[in-house]
């Protein structure tokens, strides 16, 4: 009986510890650290982007999550995770990603947002 209890008293323990995450998509760009670039490319992915990938949620809505992406060797589409793969698969889409039309500079500001998540 004590084990039930333990690992119910547990899991109860991480779910409080879970849900007092701050939300970090409510912060602002200087609360967040992000240099002027970095800043541009936030508002670009908030207009291209939030919609199936939230930014700092551990899930994506319709796509995968892309929070920590450049920390793993390989992306979700099964790619290296390097700038030169992500810019394809933005410009020109894959599986049910459509292609994104952004200019050179917008792309560049979003790449150098996508390394803060």
């Amino acid at each position: 009986m004590n084990r039930i209890a333990s690992i119910l008293l547990t899991a109860f323990a991480l779910t409080l510890v879970i849900g007092c995450e701050p939300d970090l998509s409510k912060k602002t760009d200087a609360e967040l650290g992000l240099n002027p670039q970095q800043a541009q490319g936030r508002h670009v992915y908030q207009s291209y982007c939030t919609q199936c990938h939230p930014a700092y949620s551990s899930s994506g809505n319709k796509g995968p999550r892309l929070k920590g992406m450049y920390k793993k060797e390989y992306l979700p589409s099964g790619l290296r995770a390097e700038d030169r793969f992500v810019e394809d698969v933005i410009l020109h889409g894959k599986r049910m990603m459509p292609a994104t039309h952004l200019g050179p500079d917008q792309l560049q500001d979003l790449i150098a947002y996508l390394h803060t998540l």
